[in-house]
């Protein structure tokens, strides 16, 4: 492969760009971009559905905005759909783990009614960890593989190092205690929430760059100690279809053994059809090193068609 991130989706025209727009089943309503060339027989055409990181795919300038033009040089379409993840999600209420698997499973449906029956699914930070939740519950004949960059351990896990390492403030401890008298006995169907801070939460200061904010309900879903499908290791064994982790040789969020480790637990469960690739010269974002990167899927994919 030759050519810098700077060239990167350099023959992408705009007829080949689409914006959509389409709900989830609870009626929550989808942005997203299809990326694909114009031919008849999409069900031969190989495409993937990125599910992006906290920031959603038109803000983040990495792999969310990158990848999707570098694969269809190579004949792979994409549709990168903003979930309820995305932007002020995880502030305003909407942004709660468990549900947004509802984006996903829309996404499959709205590319299977339109013809696509190869489809691979990827997921980004964030996002990874949700793909993971999606795969171990649904099972679709034409989800033909699941990509996961970047995918943690556990996000409730890696949350509370993170807090405990910076001395945040408040604690993990403070927030758990605070969200339960907040949200009560069912803090999915609850009334009660609210916007709060964490400072330190990223840094030894208190200046916005090391600040996190979440509302308590979207934060139980994905932060919280009982977010068990936020939890990849609790739920990837039951995932049967082909997995490729990626994770950068200098990614700075996850520690080194977490894919591998959740590969391991994929094959205890029999999926045998699991590969890890560390990719070098990259940190937490893969597209670092785009070359690398982008062979590693559009070999994966294709051996897979």
């Amino acid at each position: 492969m030759t050519g810098g991130s700077n060239s990167i989706g350099r023959h992408v025209t705009d007829s080949k760009q689409q914006l959509i727009r389409f709900k989830a089943r609870d009626g929550f309503e989808l942005d997203a971009l299809l990326l694909c060339e114009q031919r008849e027989d999409k069900e031969n055409l190989p495409i993937v559905i990125h599910i992006h990181g906290v920031l959603g795919h038109f803000l983040a300038r990495g792999t969310p905005r990158l990848l999707p033009p570098a694969l269809l040089e190579y004949g792979i379409q994409s549709l990168s759909v903003n979930t309820r993840m995305a932007f002020m999600g995880q502030i305003m209420g909407e942004g709660i783990f468990d549900d947004a698997v509802y984006d996903i499973e829309a996404s499959v449906s709205f590319l299977k009614a339109k013809g696509f029956k190869r489809i691979f699914i990827l997921g980004y930070s964030l996002g990874a960890n949700l793909s993971v939740y999606y795969a171990a519950t649904r099972l679709d004949p034409c989800v033909r593989g699941l990509i996961l960059e970047g995918c943690a351990f556990s996000l409730p896990d890696s949350h509370r190092k993170r807090l405990d390492r910076w001395k945040s403030i408040p604690s993990y401890e403070e927030i758990c205690k605070k969200a339960v008298e907040v949200l009560g006995e069912d803090p999915h169907r609850s009334l009660d929430d609210r916007i709060f801070l964490i400072y330190r939460a990223w840094g030894p200061t208190l200046n916005p760059f090391h600040t996190e904010i979440f509302t308590y309900k979207t934060w139980w879903f994905m932060r919280g100690p009982k977010a068990y499908n936020a939890m990849a290791y609790r739920v990837v064994s039951r995932i049967k279809i082909p997995v490729l982790f990626l994770q950068g040789e200098n990614d700075e969020i996850l520690e080194t053994w977490e894919a591998k480790e959740l590969a391991r637990l994929v094959l205890e469960g029999g999926n045998t059809n699991v590969k890890v690739r560390y990719v070098s010269k990259a940190g937490h974002d893969c597209m670092e090193n785009p070359e690398e990167t982008v062979s590693a899927i559009v070999s994966w994919v294709y051996s897979l068609c």
